[in-house]
């Protein structure tokens, strides 16, 4: 009798362990995998988000960099004299000098060096509006697949205060926007430039 109740218990015991998962069971791991998948999606969109608004924040920093060589060439150059390095209508210029402040004031789109060379003087704008050239699909520059991003969405100021006669400030921004954010960004470059090369 004792066999025959142990043969019973381990029967039943069997049918229990082979009767899978419940209803509820599959609904809680649906959920809860559910919930995982919503959340990675997330973190992608984010991830995506970040990479752009890194393009950008490159480029910003590429065209402020690009207007401050322009200025220290200016600087070298004997096309533009140490008058010359600073904003129009700047209150260090010397009454009547005709070659004082080249350097446009304000917010200005981003247009080509003119035929000046420097960017943010009065000649830009005759040269049209700057594009960024990317490879394309080969990843080699200068062929027929190349190319060109413009830069419409983003904007330059360039401001030139004196320090003392023989040093000056500079600060160049770039204010874009990133479209998927709708945010506004700015990047600003700060340094000093001297008269002495």
């Amino acid at each position: 009798m004792g066999a025959e109740l142990i043969k019973k218990a381990n029967s039943g015991a069997g049918k229990r362990a082979e009767s899978g998962f419940s209803l509820i069971e599959v609904m809680i791991s649906m959920t809860v995998l559910t919930v995982g998948m919503v959340s990675l999606l997330g973190v992608f969109g984010l991830a995506l988000e970040a990479t752009q608004a890194s393009q950008q924040n490159t480029i910003a920093k590429q065209l402020a960099n690009e207007a401050y060589e322009s200025i220290i060439t200016a600087r070298n150059s004997t096309e533009f004299n140490w008058d010359a390095l600073q904003n129009v209508g700047s209150t260090q210029c010397i009454s009547g000098a005709s070659s004082c402040g080249a350097f446009l004031t304000g917010w200005m789109p981003i247009y080509n060096a003119g035929a000046d060379g420097v960017y943010g003087t009065a000649d830009d704008a005759a040269s049209g509006e700057q594009t960024l050239q990317d490879p394309g699909p080969d990843g080699i520059f200068q062929t027929a697949d190349d190319t060109f991003i413009p830069l419409t969405g983003y904007q330059r100021q360039i401001t030139i205060t004196t320090v003392d006669p023989t040093l000056r400030s500079v600060t160049i921004t770039i204010q874009y926007t990133i479209p998927q954010a709708g945010l506004q960004q700015t990047y600003t470059l700060n340094s000093l430039i001297s008269e002495f090369q």
